[in-house]
């Protein structure tokens, strides 16, 4: 990109416009502007998804897939049409890829309990990372405390990096799945994951990738990566919550048994013996989260609008931005930094817990998320108790990156 395509992109993005679609940012918390920097934990929701479901709700609702009356087909064509909209979005080879679940929590569980515990046996393998989300370790313990299978653990340098080279040693013949995150919750690490899953496959060891904080920040093609599973919410993507998505290759999809038994994932059911209905359908037991899914739609439309090039831009301009400027406190260590990080700032004050920099940051008007985020092996790993973590947005702006600095300030010098 030149430096003029750059300079353009940074001037013509419409934050004021962007800004306007959230509702929510356009309210004062103690009596100060609301300053949302909780965006990985999760994200604001535009009035265009917010709309799109009460429209549904108000005009089209009825349960998917078993009617043959207006309302029911109605449902069934939005239903069906976020499917295909996300098939898109990370370029799936086919919509029978596309697996809707409640959150990459679910995605993960479903391909540890239906992949992992129907392969693996004593004496096999799981690697992951040390940076990884408990949703990407404990499925993983559960799955070898059934199977006895082992669960190894690539390390990571003090930067919050993989090291690769103790990755790549640990890949062995025992090792039957690699699962990584795509972008670190608690420290904005993105992993090389295309190297990553080149490694893997050199060996024919497949790769799931947690894509739950990659998918609102960076563009995702599934198959340029030649990734076999990956795992993303909708909250985060400024959709609903209680619905995500799992994506995997149709090979591996089809052989996997279901993972949860009722209906609409049958053909078939007598008492003698059930026949499983085809892909992705197999997978989505009972009534799904269908408002939320037409809400994931509307929220891909959304960010596919702006444009991949100007949200990554405004967003690495931003981290940039906050990073130099805390780098100048006095008595602030920023935990995570990573060469190639996503728009996540997880940071310490000297004698400060983090729990109390989060109430005070609230005073301010500024919602931070303080604690272990859910990734306690990396808190314990930098010998920390906890960190507070600014996580930046589409919407965020200088402006509030300097009112968090200066509230920042403020709490050092009445710490003292």
């Amino acid at each position: 990109m030149t430096q003029s395509a750059l300079t353009e992109i940074q001037t013509s993005y419409p934050l004021d416009a962007i800004r306007a679609d959230f509702p929510a940012l356009h309210q004062q918390v103690r009596g100060k502007p609301l300053v949302y920097l909780d965006n990985a934990a999760s994200a604001q929701k535009p009035k265009q998804v917010i709309d799109a479901l009460a429209d549904f709700y108000r005009h089209d609702f009825a349960n998917v897939h078993r009617g043959v009356h207006t309302l029911s087909e109605r449902a069934t064509g939005k239903y069906e049409a976020a499917r295909d909209r996300v098939q898109r979005f990370i370029n799936a080879a086919c919509r029978e890829e596309i697996v809707f679940v409640r959150g990459t929590t679910e995605a993960i569980n479903l391909v540890a309990q239906s992949y992992g515990r129907g392969s693996l046996q004593s004496g096999d393998e799981i690697l992951i990372t040390a940076m990884e989300h408990h949703s990407n370790i404990v499925p993983w313990q559960m799955v070898c405390q059934q199977t006895g299978a082992t669960l190894k653990v690539a390390p990571i340098n003090q930067q919050g990096e993989l090291i690769m080279e103790a990755f790549e040693r640990l890949l062995s013949t025992r090792t039957r799945l690699v699962a990584v995150t795509h972008m670190s919750n608690a420290l904005g690490t993105i992993n090389p994951v295309e190297d990553i899953i080149s490694l893997a496959h050199a060996q024919n060891i497949p790769v799931l990738l947690d894509g739950a904080q990659a998918v609102p920040h960076l563009p995702v093609d599934v198959q340029a990566l030649d990734c076999d599973f990956y795992a993303f919410s909708g909250h985060k993507l400024y959709g609903p919550t209680g619905i995500g998505v799992l994506y995997g290759k149709r090979e591996l999809l089809e052989a996997m048994p279901p993972w949860q038994g009722g209906g609409e994932m049958i053909r078939k059911v007598t008492f003698e013996a059930t026949e499983y209905n085809v892909l992705p359908y197999k997978f989505e037991a009972g009534t799904p989260a269908i408002a939320e899914a037409v809400g994931l739609g509307a929220a891909i439309d959304y960010v596919e609008s702006i444009g991949w090039q100007a949200i990554t831009q405004h967003e690495h301009d931003l981290l940039a931005y906050a990073t130099a400027k805390a780098s100048d406190i006095d008595g602030l260590r920023l935990v995570g930094t990573a060469a190639r990080k996503g728009a996540i700032l997880s940071f310490i004050l000297k004698q400060v817990h983090p729990h109390d920099i989060g109430t005070f940051l609230d005073h301010y008007g500024v919602a931070v998320r303080a604690g272990h985020h859910c990734a306690m092996p990396v808190m314990d790993f930098f010998q920390v108790p906890a960190t507070a973590r600014a996580s930046f947005a589409i919407y965020n702006s200088k402006e509030e990156v300097d009112i968090l600095m200066e509230a920042i300030q403020h709490i050092i010098e009445a710490f003292g």
